[in-house]
């Protein structure tokens, strides 16, 4: 079993805003689903890439982790290629 670790966690441990550690977990969960769906269908980098618009190597890095330096937009244009939909909640804070 994996500990969870929350976005003001990951922030007091890596001295970073909060703001910039929930953008982080964000672009990781989003991400994550992009994978799970591209393995669970068979899709391929290329096909990914094709769809979505974004060269294959940008396809390749992200998918593999590579997650500095990549906007949100990417990343829902990936969601988009993957046959996915994004929700956004937002609630008040604690």
């Amino acid at each position: 079993m994996t500990k969870k670790t929350t976005t003001a966690q990951l922030a007091r441990s890596l001295s970073i805003p909060k703001s910039r550690a929930l953008e982080a977990t964000l672009k990781a969960q989003l991400v994550a689903a992009v994978v799970r769906e591209i393995e669970r269908r068979g899709t391929t980098h290329a096909e990914l890439a094709r769809r979505s618009g974004l060269p294959r190597t940008a396809v390749t890095g992200i998918v593999s982790g590579s997650l500095q330096r990549v906007t949100i937009d990417r990343i829902l244009r990936l969601i988009e290629a993957a046959g996915l939909d994004a929700t956004v909640k937002v609630r008040r804070a604690a």
